[in-house]
């Protein structure tokens, strides 16, 4: 009985001396029951020096926390880490429609649940969410800032859920899972989705509108993803043109039979057909039929692959 004793304290001292380690991790803990530094998102982020030159680190307990927040440019390179990707939720419900103060609609980028404009951000293991339902444009995520980083995160919502707003912004999505109706990833950002699960909800008909500036190369860049859904066969487009340059391209991926033959829209614009780009490369699945495509649409040949490589499209940055 002497030496369980003497274990269990032994155990006992491992387990509180890990958790120490553990704890120095981070700068910051956010528990919603009140036993971290904060206990809402917002405040860790106030607490956040202005323009530190090293990660700040915020550790996220499970909960769901409905804020509408904010990242200001003034605070690069904070990293978000929740528990777990299911249960540490961020989440509002605004939507366009809704009127502000002076009786005028919000808008789509008033609807965010997020804004992000500061650069060199990065999450993990959480999820963002607009809960306001299927009403119209509803962002949960509205991303503003340069070099930014998703791993093993979802984003929910109807239409319009993830805005890649940033001109000239890169963006890294990673096994993350993205789901919503119409145009719910749009935007005029460089987006790499890498190994994600692009889910298009019952009424869904497109899944992307780029409005890539004619002067970047690289718009979306979807490679080695799934596209499942619950919306019907032949029912939703890959993608159509919010500008006219928009560029979207789908490598290696896994297109279920909800993506329509045809594949693309050029969203009434005839002039939209010569200017948008629209590709893909061995892709596979009952929605991936080429001889059906657009034929304003491409099929990348073996030497137009090479470009497309994690730092060529992300402009020599590579995430870590």
């Amino acid at each position: 009985m002497k030496h369980f004793f003497k274990y269990l304290f032994f155990f006992t001292l491992c387990i509180s001396q890990i958790q120490m380690l553990k704890a120095k991790d981070y700068h910051f803990i956010v528990d919603a029951k009140g036993s971290g530094d904060f206990k809402t998102v917002q405040e860790a982020i106030h607490a956040v020096p202005d323009f530190r030159k090293q990660t700040t680190i915020i550790y996220i307990k499970n909960g769901v926390y409905k804020e509408k927040l904010i990242l200001p440019g003034s605070k690069k390179m904070v990293k978000f880490i929740g528990e777990s990707k299911e249960k540490t939720i961020l989440t509002f419900d605004d939507f366009a429609a809704k009127l502000n103060k002076f009786g005028e609609p919000i808008g789509t980028s008033g609807s965010s649940s997020f804004y992000i404009y500061g650069d060199d951000f990065s999450a993990e293991n959480i999820t963002f969410q607009n809960s306001s339902g299927p009403v119209g444009q509803a962002v949960a995520v509205q991303v503003i800032g340069d070099r930014i980083h998703f791993k093993n995160c979802r984003f929910l919502g109807y239409q319009d859920t993830l805005y890649t707003y940033g001109y000239g912004s890169r963006q890294y999505y990673e096994n993350c899972y993205i789901e919503g109706t119409t145009d719910f990833i749009f935007g005029a950002a460089t987006a790499l989705f890498k190994s994600c699960e692009i889910y298009s909800k019952k009424g869904g008909s497109f899944i992307t509108a780029a409005s890539t500036p004619d002067t970047v190369k690289y718009g979306y860049v979807f490679i080695d993803c799934i596209l499942t859904g619950d919306a019907p066969e032949n029912s939703t487009y890959l993608g159509r043109p919010w500008r006219p340059y928009a560029k979207t391209v789908f490598i290696h991926c896994d297109l279920g039979k909800h993506i329509k033959p045809e594949g693309w829209d050029f969203w009434g614009k005839e002039s939209n057909k010569s200017t948008a780009f629209y590709a893909e490369y061995k892709n596979t699945g009952e929605g991936f039929k080429p001889e059906q495509r657009v034929k304003w649409a491409f099929q990348l040949t073996e030497n137009q692959i090479d470009s497309y490589k994690v730092n060529l499209i992300l402009r020599d940055w590579i995430p870590k």
